[in-house]
């Protein structure tokens, strides 16, 4: 194995497993434990992972950091398209659903571009202009209207008081963050609040979100990890994340083609 391709097998475990111990990866890689001191240094030096005694860690974002849009999209796009594909099977014809702001989200409203009479409700502007390039007669989207975050959702008072009176068989809510401590988070205030009135204007919640979110905590808390009836994810979450979310909420969906 070269080092580079060594190297991004370890920052992969690490982003999967939140830390990794040289001792292990002594074993599993089958080299030295100055080779692996050396990978993780390398890494370290790029800000890729943060070294600790006997191992290193994953370089966690601070709870109120918020990536662009842009940024967000380049991130595990190969996951969130199985995600999505897989996320979209659970929506029928006919009915109303919301989805929030977020990439995977975004994915997944691609998917829905051919499902007959929808009734589409977002409080996000990338994902308001995929159903807008792509019309269909018997669809209806409404976009709630608010103040623009950094990642191009809409919140604050003027769309908390749109989405106030509505009622949605299921929303997909896009998240920064899962774990067991804060449940489904958010860096941004604002957005938390918008979407706590999305979670509650609707029947069915069903979180699509890659295995770089678990362990992943923002500022504010949307809704507990128990009040999903779905979450989806994919191959890269970690057993212990499975464990719990197959535990905590209603149902844990692993997208096929997601290794």
């Amino acid at each position: 194995m070269l080092a580079q391709q060594r190297q991004q097998a370890i920052l992969e475990r690490v982003r999967s497993h939140g830390g990794v111990r040289v001792a292990d990866l002594v074993r599993e890689l089958g080299v030295s434990d100055m080779t692996i001191r050396r990978d993780l240094e390398v890494l370290a030096e790029r800000g890729l992972l943060e070294k600790v005694h006997g191992g290193a860690t994953a370089v966690g974002p601070g709870s109120t950091e918020e990536p662009g849009f842009t940024a967000k999209s380049a991130r595990q796009q190969q996951e969130k398209e199985a995600i999505a594909r897989e996320a979209a099977k659970l929506v029928r014809p006919g009915t109303a659903v919301a989805l929030s702001a977020g990439t995977t989200t975004w994915a997944l409203a691609h998917h829905l571009i051919g499902v007959p009479e929808l009734t589409v409700i977002t409080n996000s502007i990338p994902l308001a202009e995929v159903f807008h390039r792509n019309p269909r007669p018997d669809r209806t989207v409404v976009l709630t209207g608010g103040v623009r975050t950094p990642s191009d959702a809409l919140v604050g008072p003027v769309a908390v008081a749109a989405i106030r009176r509505l009622h949605v068989d299921t929303l997909f809510l896009g998240v920064h963050g899962m774990s067991v401590r804060a449940g489904f988070t958010t860096p941004n205030l604002l957005e938390s609040e918008t979407d706590r009135e999305l979670v509650a204007a609707a029947h069915r919640l069903v979180v699509p979100a890659d295995h770089t979110k678990w362990n992943t905590v923002g500022i504010s808390t949307i809704a507990e990890l128990s009040e999903a009836d779905v979450v989806v994810s994919d191959a890269g979450l970690p057993e212990d994340a499975r464990t719990e979310l197959a535990e905590r909420a209603g149902e844990l969906i692993i997208a096929e083609g997601s290794s």
